[in-house]
Parts: C-alpha cells; sequence; structure tokens
C-alpha cells in the first residue's frame, strides 16, 4: 500500500466558473491531462484547489469527479481539513467510499491550541476511515512542542502513513525523517525545494507548480536522485528564480499558464485569495514557460 505513495504529485487545481462554482468539466481535462504525463499522484482540495473555501457538498462533488476519472490510473489523496473535526470525518468517509487512496488534513484551523489538541484532531479523523493518513504542516515552525515527541505520538495515530510538509526549514524536515525512519513517507511541500528535500529523507513532492511544469520537476527531480547534480542545480536555480518572480501575481500567472499551456482554464480564485492580483500578457507568459521547460533536455544536450 505505502509503495504508491512517492515521487512528484500536483497539488491539483480545482477550476472555478465565475459564479464561483466549481468547473467540473476542466477538473476531469487536468486528471486526464496529469495522468496522460505519467505523474505519480494526485492531492487534491489542499491549499492549491481551494478546498478550504468550497462548501462541504462541493468538496464532496470534486472528489467523486477525480475519482471517477482517475479510477485506478492514479493514486489520489484528498485534504480533507475544515474548520470542524466533524466536517473533516464526514469528508474523510466520504472520500473512501469514492476508492480513493489516502487523505490528509491540516491542523485545526482557527483553534490551534497545542500538540494535544492537533494530535485529536488527527487521530478522530484517521480512526473514522480504514484510509492512510497523512497530516499536513504548514509553514515552518508548524509542529507544536518538542517535535520528537510529537511525531512519536503521532505514530501511535492508527492509519498514519506518511505527511505532507510544507517548510523551508530542510532541518525540520530531517528531524522527522531521523525520528520517523521509514515508518512515515514524507512529502516536501515546497516547490522550491523538491530536489533539496530528497537529501533529508523525503520520498516525493506535492506542490502548486507542478501543474504547469510536472513533466520537467519530475525528470529534475529523478535526475537529481540518481546522481545528476548538474541538472538538478540549474534546474532549480531556474525554478526559484521563475517562482520569485510570479509569487506576487501567482494566481493569475498559473491561469495564463494553464490556458496557454494546456488549454485549461482554472478560473478566477475565490477571494479573498488573489484577488489583488495583476493579470499578465500572453508573451511575459510563454517566455517563462519556454524558460523552464528548456532546461532539462538543454542541460542533457550540453
Amino acid at each position: 500500500m505505502k509503495e504508491k505513495f512517492k515521487g512528484l504529485w500536483p497539488a491539483m487545481f480545482t477550476p472555478v466558473l465565475d459564479n464561483g462554482e466549481p468547473a467540473y468539466e476542466e477538473m476531469e481535462k487536468l486528471v486526464e491531462l496529469f495522468i496522460s504525463q505519467q505523474l505519480d499522484g494526485l492531492y487534491i482540495l489542499g491549499s492549491t484547489g481551494q478546498g478550504l473555501l468550497f462548501t462541504e457538498e462541493q468538496r464532496k462533488k470534486a472528489t467523486e469527479v477525480v475519482s471517477k476519472i482517475s479510477a485506478g490510473r492514479i493514486p489520489v489523496i484528498v485534504h480533507v481539513g475544515s474548520l470542524t473535526t466533524a466536517e473533516s470525518i464526514r469528508l474523510a468517509q466520504h472520500a473512501e467510499k469514492c476508492g480513493v487512496d489516502g487523505i490528509s488534513s491540516v491542523p485545526p484551523i482557527y483553534y490551534t491550541g497545542n500538540a494535544d489538541t492537533a494530535l485529536a484532531h488527527y487521530s478522530k479523523i484517521a480512526a473514522s476511515t480504514s484510509l492512510p493518513f497523512f497530516p499536513y504542516q504548514l509553514g515552518d515552525d508548524s509542529i507544536p512542542g518538542n517535535v520528537h515527541d510529537f511525531i512519536e505520538r503521532l505514530l501511535e495515530i492508527p492509519n498514519i502513513t506518511g505527511m505532507k510538509l510544507t517548510t523551508n526549514q530542510l532541518l525540520n524536515i530531517s528531524s522527522v525523517h531521523n525520528q520517523a525512519g521509514d515508518r512515515l513517507k514524507l512529502f516536501s511541500g515546497s516547490d522550491e525545494l523538491f530536489c533539496h528535500a530528497t537529501l533529508c529523507g523525503t520520498v516525493g513532492a506535492i506542490g502548486t507548480f507542478y501543474n504547469v511544469w510536472g513533466v520537467a520537476c519530475k525528470h529534475a527531480m529523478s535526475a537529481f536522485v540518481k546522481g545528476n547534480y548538474t541538472l538538478g542545480k540549474e534546474f532549480m536555480l531556474a525554478f526559484q528564480q521563475t517562482i520569485e518572480q510570479v509569487l506576487p501575481n501567482v494566481w493569475t500567472f498559473l491561469r495564463k499558464a494553464m490556458l496557454l499551456k494546456y488549454n485549461i482554464d482554472i478560473g478566477k480564485t475565490k477571494g479573498p485569495l488573489g484577488n489583488a492580483h495583476k493579470e499578465w500578457q500572453d508573451d511575459q507568459v510563454r517566455a517563462i514557460l519556454e524558460k523552464i521547460e528548456s532546461i532539462p533536455q538543454s542541460i542533457v544536450n550540453s
């Protein structure tokens, strides 16, 4: 079961119509695209997927659409985190009925509390299904209290399989890995460090920009792990530069990039997310797309 949890996974967009409803037909196109690209899995309804901004019924419908299209052709993890533990449990149980491969959740969103609060929240969600469970730790200081104590208590939770660690602190990732070893499958959630994180014990990466550059990023990570330091270095430097360049207006960039590259419209974000981002010109986005796509082949041919 655990062997499917590795490699490069897009944190998949949830396309949105002008009225704020999920655009399910565009969602189907995304799933088919990532299957055709032979990416390793899909992480849906997380931060990039705007999951917390949709209603419970919309999230359930999105899970149904993705699970039906994926149909065993690509693994799917559903993020079920919400404001209340009860809603997370309902979303988790629905995801299990849909036949997905795993579930994930952030800690309590508003009433954060301490390690006891987070672990109790996780325990109730994880115990509500038989699915592999992946806590989603978001932020450089997102593990409360002593990391080693937290991880040991986390490992006592039923169905715990791995973690999604969205942090720029590589020492945090290696601390978790050194404590848990092979008991946890760790995914890096910081796109700009997906190669670096493999040196700290991650088995894969889940991120936003893999929606656009999944093939190139998978190639770079695979080559880096196999020892191609030059490709890894050159790709990551250019990739980091690009991320830094687009972040101030990232949502409008991503929409334009997906339209130009794949003819898939992910729509506008649900406010307040990205509601102040400025529009990009087509030629600006095309230049950035071409820059990243050319790196792996240019290194191979040099």
